[in-house]
């Protein structure tokens, strides 16, 4: 019996542990999680957006507070006696203190064995801004802003949202009770619609087509389309016998993309006009292998972290020829999320290349010590940067009132539920994806992203 239970034990110290500390029901657990302050979770620009209180009194010293709620809920999550979500779960080991990384270092420098400080590249002013224009449009949705050349996430924003300062009481009853609550709400304010669910691209999918059509289609922007489909005309002269600019017909984005207009119609003028016929024509000449193989250059069909896990950007695998006619302009099974939408315009800006996106900076310890510091990192290289700046000519538009006092490069649907830019056109400091679930004013939403991102 000696020699049973020993062998007993030894099996739960070795083999059972984890679980048995994982066990929401282990009251020990619970009170060693709340005993000691976690680190802060704080913006690029220093303002902290999770921080440990004490309670003054109780099994539980100290409780998550995050001064402002529902505006960074999707990327902080919460921390709760049931559990984590967001950064406060992606990077749990650093903000508790349990990293060896962490743990060492804090042993070393401070003398005492203390969390991190995780440290966003989220700007203040730019999160501002996306969450304020998704909440004032009154639709549900999500907005990603991207630094082209680095892959830094500047924004991530969702509405509806939740407060997660309603998941750290300590309070079982009350705590389920908000979970259920928040759980059956059809808005569902638990959902990071920015990273978690997945659209369809609608004329965003024409970044993929004409993208094709340049690397490997043959043509260029002037090149004239035919009503079947086929390309000819690639001597650069437009239907006024000049060189084709980069001004695109006023007021041209935005239109159904059913009727094409009057005119000789070349790749770049069937783009600005999302000239559905046309692109749906160009696609099926090129081929689903080869549209398929550019939106995997842009990153469809990976799986990706930031670190918070990302739904997977489909591209479908194989279609017959209406499929990748109707896949040429968003249609037929294509699936994005918000965070894709932007790294579309990311990768024109960026010259070609796919920067991989991430959304924390650095971990410090309260001493200030840095550890773990992010760097930018090439992910996909998506085409050459003479076709990005042939590209880009093509997207590019005048300046808008209503936008930031500078070119901006952009494509847009006509339902106005999807919406990417990025700016400044020639030299690209912000790039954004805004996607509405039902049609709204995706154009003016990026436009304030982009105001606050560059002023």
């Amino acid at each position: 019996m000696l020699f049973a239970l020993l062998a007993h034990l030894t099996l739960v110290q070795a083999f059972e542990s984890r679980d048995l500390n994982a066990d929401p029901r282990n009251e020990r657990t619970r009170i060693a999680r709340f005993g000691q302050p976690r680190g802060d979770i704080v913006t690029y620009d220093g303002t902290a957006v999770a921080v440990s209180r004490e309670t003054g009194g109780g099994p539980y010293r100290y409780q998550r507070f995050y001064p402002h709620g529902e505006m960074y809920a999707p990327i902080t999550g919460h921390v709760s006696p049931r559990g984590a979500g967001g950064i406060e779960r992606a990077r749990e080991a650093v903000l508790s203190g349990d990293d060896a990384r962490v743990k060492v270092q804090s042993l070393v420098r401070e003398g005492t064995a203390q969390g991190a400080d995780v440290w966003l590249t989220i700007r203040k002013r730019v999160q501002w801004a996306a969450y304020r224009s998704l909440k004032a449009s009154g639709r549900p949705g999500a907005a990603v802003a991207v630094n082209p050349a680095t892959g830094a996430i500047l924004a991530l924003a969702t509405y509806p949202s939740y407060d997660p300062n309603a998941y750290t009481t300590f309070d079982a009853a009350a705590l389920a009770a908000t979970d259920d609550r928040l759980r059956r709400d059809p808005a569902e304010p638990l959902l990071n619609r920015a990273l978690d669910r997945t659209y369809p691209p609608g004329a965003v999918s024409k970044l993929i087509t004409a993208a094709t059509a340049l690397t490997t289609g043959g043509h260029i922007p002037s090149t004239a389309l035919n009503p079947s489909g086929n390309a000819h005309d690639r001597d650069g002269r437009d239907d006024r016998g000049g060189p084709e600019g980069p001004e695109g017909p006023e007021g041209s984005e935005g239109q159904d993309g059913r009727g094409c207009g009057e005119g000789r119609l070349t790749l770049s003028r069937a783009f600005r006009l999302s000239c559905d016929q046309a692109l749906a024509d160009l696609g099926r000449s090129l081929g689903q292998d080869a549209l398929r193989d550019q939106a995997e250059a842009f990153g469809f069909n990976t799986a990706l972290t930031v670190p918070l896990p990302v739904a997977v950007s489909t591209y479908p695998a194989a279609q017959d020829r209406p499929g990748t006619a109707l896949a040429a302009v968003g249609d037929s099974g294509i699936r994005v999320t918000p965070l894709m939408v932007a790294m579309l315009s990311a990768t024109v800006a960026n010259d070609g290349t796919l920067m991989r996106p991430y959304l924390v900076e650095r971990a410090r310890l309260p001493g200030g010590s840095t550890i773990n510091r992010a760097g930018p990192s090439p992910y996909r290289t998506a085409m050459s940067p003479a076709m990005a700046g042939q590209l880009t000519t093509m997207m590019t538009t005048r300046p808008r009132p209503q936008g930031p006092g500078t070119e901006v490069a952009l494509a847009s649907t006509g339902s106005s539920t999807v919406f990417t830019a990025f700016a400044p056109a020639r030299a690209p400091e912000v790039a954004v994806g805004v996607v509405l679930d039902h049609p709204g004013p995706t154009a003016a939403i990026a436009h304030a992203i982009l105001q606050a991102a560059l002023s």
